[in-house]
C-alpha cells in the first residue's frame, strides 16, 4: 500500500493547528497572589464544578505552583473550606 492511499501524504488537508492566548501563571506574574488554603475563593479557580482539580495545561500554572494550589485545595476539603465532589445532579 502507499502512503497516499493510506491518507498520510497528501499535505493539502493536514490543517495547521492555531493556539489561542498564552495562559499566564497568576501567581508568577502578580507576586502579592499568595497560594493559601484559607482561601477558597482563589483556589476555586482551580477546581472544575465537579470538584476536580484542573490540570496545569489548562490552568496555566507553572509546576512549583500547580504542586502548591494541589496541596493548598486538599488541605481547604479537610478542614471542610471546599467540597470533595458536587452532592446531587
Amino acid at each position: 500500500m502507499s502512503e497516499t492511499s493510506a491518507g498520510r501524504g497528501d499535505k493539502s488537508k493536514t490543517r495547521r493547528r492555531t493556539f489561542g492566548r498564552r495562559k499566564v501563571d497568576r501567581f508568577a506574574a502578580d507576586p502579592a497572589l499568595v497560594i493559601d488554603y484559607k482561601d477558597p475563593q482563589l483556589l476555586r479557580y482551580f477546581i472544575t464544578e465537579r470538584g476536580k482539580l484542573i490540570p496545569r495545561r489548562i490552568s496555566g500554572n507553572n509546576a512549583k505552583h500547580q504542586r502548591k494550589v494541589a496541596l493548598a485545595i486538599k488541605r481547604a476539603r479537610m478542614i471542610a473550606l471546599m467540597p470533595f465532589t458536587v452532592t446531587g445532579k
